[in-house]
């Protein structure tokens, strides 16, 4: 909830004053508001002072925008710090009312507005008043003025504001109009309708134009704190993450899409922390966070810790993951492990290497925020874990273009003679050199050089990226591009080439369009921000779902006289050719038959998807040839066995690194589904150890296979199980205190006390006893576990709970042990997985 009186609304209350002293049109009073450039009939300077003396305030509008919220929000918060109470009444037809004006007031001013939607879709909706309740008198502001900025100042609107003491029989009937709709016909806009409505809200036309007004109104404002402030989805977010941290939470994962903008957003949400630490893996993202930082905070204090550079004793700290995750800079000596307050750790789909994980084990801060753009699960690693599962905030692609934070983007599939039939492939990816080969040297290369540039010049562009395999294929796309006319650099590490240029260097160049293109190899995948590009080439095959994303998102950002992105994605026959109509659509889901099939995709708005026909040929024929989900199977194991060294992969190993959208297709048909008795699985694959085949052949097995499909609609037998586990060392038997720790141990961790029960507060699960907790573990899982156990679970005098005595010979068995703490990680990594997905869902 909001904290009102702060020093924050002293400060501003002075500010006022000064502002009146220096600007006298605040207090001329009229009772007709004309707008246009004269400020004396600004709808805004009189609406200011009937809020500075209400004792009540009523809005009813058919829409808010995010820049009228924020024009009258602190003369609302001065008002409730008074005492008054607010209500606001708008419309949510056609989406025209922006979330985020919503998400502003809910931040800034909590429960102590009364919100609400008209809920009436039999009747339109298109009030526009503003009305004020005094000591002994009413007021009200009548006319044509929704809640925006150019509506309260320049634009043309017309309002009249008349008195109860001049009518009190009209004023009266519009009092009395507006409390039946308030009261009658209208929704509460809580948290889960204000969630509900951002997820399926898309920027109509309508709102694109109203934003154009308002944009031209802020650009006029030179003032910095009013230019770097937070936008859009950067005020849900930051919503989102101080509810959580009000749960408790002391990590969170921000997930959005790639030009949202969420260094600002780190920024934003660290402002009243006195300590920050930003780690990311590259120099120019230091370098681009610095300056995010910079105007957000307006301070100076701020230091490197990279290369050369260890500054130690500022307040907020840039530090390159090469330099800081080293062991001998993680001691008191450069920073205690409470040093910072709050950490970022941007890119955070890293995290999971050992440099990152040596800093996010060290540090002790208030708060950890995580930053990604990469889609769940994709990389095949699991970060969620380390952020104790707690995702706040997210915004996919589409949601992003939808919402009008990203142009829409043209992507035209183009067929590309080039057989990739010959090249091999090693961990799921093609040979690098066999790639290069057959672009630059191959029968074909002169005639994909001709294709490449013709389409290049078909779809025209100021300022393009081309995505190469490998340094000599970037040296000859621009060394071609070149003796065509079309100035282009080579970007790679440790750039040699002929037609190679420092990548800053060519950053520069290309925004001033000294050169056209940027061909590159690895280098710009994250951290580029040239807004300005209007094309991006993909000129080798999609292999990485994540890197395809990351890609396709350097070209999206918002630019002045940018509509669109075009994308030039070149296809042969490569193994997953036509992947990218699922991924441009955010579709992740596994088509048993049809991978590539011709069924209705919903891309986002004003986006272009068209494949040449020869490319839809070669879908259909590559339908045909698909193997059967179990082969898939099979194959994605042997797959990651591979890229394990030969290693046989745990349950969690497999889920870890399983190509996501086969995973998905398992989840959903238990009969295919390797994870519900992977030792039988292991069996067939004929990758058992001589350890697990005595194992598989005895009671063990048995028991195993029940913990692997018990049915836990609720997540209450997980540390019921833990108990047991005894971290490896099994017991047979749990003692009510052995319970109780296991279970608090579980419920404590990040946010999982929300499923505790149905509707429970932070603070209600605070209050708990420890006779409540035993009490929930006793008459819950305990209860159930006993009853449909398969008679593994049994009561014992002295304990709370048993397992069966004949377990006895195998709880020493390593495999055993290894094995139920497998499958007791796996099913709380797909509990947290399907509570992610879908909150509703509880494993």
């Amino acid at each position: 909830m909001a904290q009102l009186n702060s020093e924050e609304d002293v400060k501003d209350e002075a500010e006022l004053e000064k502002e009146i002293q220096l600007n006298p049109i605040l207090t001329e009073t009229t009772d007709v508001m004309t707008g246009d450039s004269n400020q004396s009939r600004f709808l805004y300077y009189q609406l200011k002072m009937s809020m500075r003396k209400a004792k009540k305030i009523d809005i009813i509008v058919s829409f808010l925008m995010e820049s009228g919220v924020r024009m009258i929000l602190k003369d609302l918060k001065s008002a409730l710090d008074r005492g008054a109470a607010v209500r606001i009444l708008t419309g949510n037809y056609l989406g025209i009312t922006q979330p985020s004006a919503l998400y502003l007031i809910k931040k800034d001013l909590g429960d102590y507005v009364d919100l609400r939607f008209y809920n009436d879709k039999a009747r339109s909706f298109h009030p526009k008043s503003y009305i004020f309740h005094y000591e002994n008198s009413n007021e009200i502001y009548i006319g044509s003025s929704n809640l925006s900025r150019s509506a309260l100042t320049s634009g043309i609107e017309w309002n009249y504001r008349f008195s109860s003491e001049t009518d009190e029989r009209n004023f009266g009937l519009f009092y009395d109009t507006f409390e039946d709709l308030f009261y009658h016909h209208s929704i509460i806009i809580d948290d889960k309708e204000l969630n509900r409505y951002s997820k399926n809200w898309h920027k109509p036309a309508v709102s694109k134009d109203l934003a154009r007004y308002d944009d031209a109104e802020e650009n006029s404002d030179t003032n910095v704190e009013v230019l770097f402030r937070p936008r859009g989805a950067q005020i849900e977010a930051l919503y989102a993450l101080e509810d959580s941290r009000a749960e408790g939470a002391t990590k969170g994962l921000v997930q959005a899409a790639t030009g949202v903008g969420k260094t600002y957003l780190a920024a934003f949400d660290s402002a009243n922390y006195d300590r920050v630490l930003f780690v990311a893996h590259r120099e120019e993202i230091l370098k681009q966070a610095a300056v995010s930082f910079k105007n957000v905070r307006h301070s100076k204090d701020y230091g490197f810790f990279e290369g050369k550079r260890k500054d130690t004793d500022k307040s907020v700290i840039f530090a390159s993951v090469a330099s800081l995750g080293r062991k001998e800079y993680l001691t008191d000596e450069y920073f205690s492990p409470g040093y910072f307050d709050y950490v970022v750790i941007d890119e955070f789909h890293h995290a999971v290497n050992d440099q990152y994980m040596r800093i996010v084990n060290y540090f002790r801060p208030k708060f950890l925020l995580g930053l990604t753009a990469t889609p769940e699960r994709m990389d095949g690693k699991n970060i969620y874990e380390i952020c104790d599962y707690n995702v706040p905030y997210e915004i996919s692609l589409k949601e992003a273009i939808n919402k009008g934070m990203l142009v829409p983007f043209h992507y035209y599939g183009i067929y590309d003679e080039t057989d990739y039939s010959g090249v091999h492939l090693v961990k799921g990816r093609y040979d690098e050199q066999q790639l290069t080969e057959i672009y630059t040297s191959g029968a074909n290369s002169k005639k994909r050089y001709d294709l490449i540039y013709k389409y290049y010049m078909k779809y025209h562009s100021k300022r393009a990226m081309g995505f190469c395999c490998s340094r000599q294929h970037a040296e000859e796309m621009a060394g071609e591009f070149c003796r065509r006319g079309i100035p282009s650099v080579a970007v790679y590490s440790n750039a040699d080439g002929e037609y190679s240029g420092n990548r800053d260097q060519a950053i520069e160049k290309l925004k001033n369009q000294e050169i056209r293109v940027i061909f590159s190899v690895d280098m710009f995948n994250e951290g580029l921000d040239i807004a300005s590009l209007d094309m991006v080439l993909f000129l080798r095959p999609t292999e990485s779902p994540v890197v395809f994303l990351q890609q396709l998102g350097r070209g999206l950002r918002t630019y002045k006289g940018k509509s669109y992105l075009n994308v030039l994605d070149f296809i042969g026959n490569y193994e997953k050719a036509g992947t990218a109509r699922l991924l441009l659509s955010d579709e992740k889901t596994f088509h048993e038959k049809k991978v590539y099939a011709d069924t209705e995709i919903e891309y986002p708005d004003d986006c272009i998807v068209d494949f040449d026909m020869r490319l839809i040929d070669l879908f259909r024929e590559m339908d045909k040839k698909l193997m059967s989900v179990k082969e898939r199977i099979r194959r994605e194991y042997y797959r990651i066995k591979e890229m394990l060294g030969g290693k046989v992969p745990t349950r969690m190993e497999l889920f870890t690194y399983m190509d996501d959208g086969l995973y998905q297709y398992c989840i959903k048909h238990a009969k295919e589904n390797p994870f519900r008795r992977y030792l039988d699985f292991l069996s067939e694959m004929d990758d058992l150890s001589e350890e697990e085949n005595k194992l598989y052949c005895g009671i063990g097995r048995e028991f195993l296979n029940v913990i692997e499909t018990t049915d836990m609609q609720k997540v209450y037998k997980m540390p019921i199980l833990y108990a047991f586990l005894n971290h490896g060392m099994i017991r047979l038997a749990v003692t009510d205190e052995e319970v109780l720790k296991s279970w608090k141990d579980f419920f404590n961790t990040g946010t999982n006390w929300k499923d505790f029960s149905d509707g429970i507060t932070y603070d209600d699960y605070k209050k708990m006893s420890d006779k409540q907790h035993l009490n929930k573990a006793k008459t819950m899982p305990i209860k159930f576990l006993k009853a449909s156990g398969k008679g593994f679970f049994i009561g014992k005098e002295g304990y709370v709970i048993a397992m069966r005595d004949d377990l006895e010979k195998v709880k020493d068995d390593s495999a055993f042990a290894a094995h139920m703490k497998d499958i007791l990680e796996y099913r709380t990594m797909e509990y947290y997985r399907r509570r992610y997905v879908k909150p509703e869902n509880i494993l």
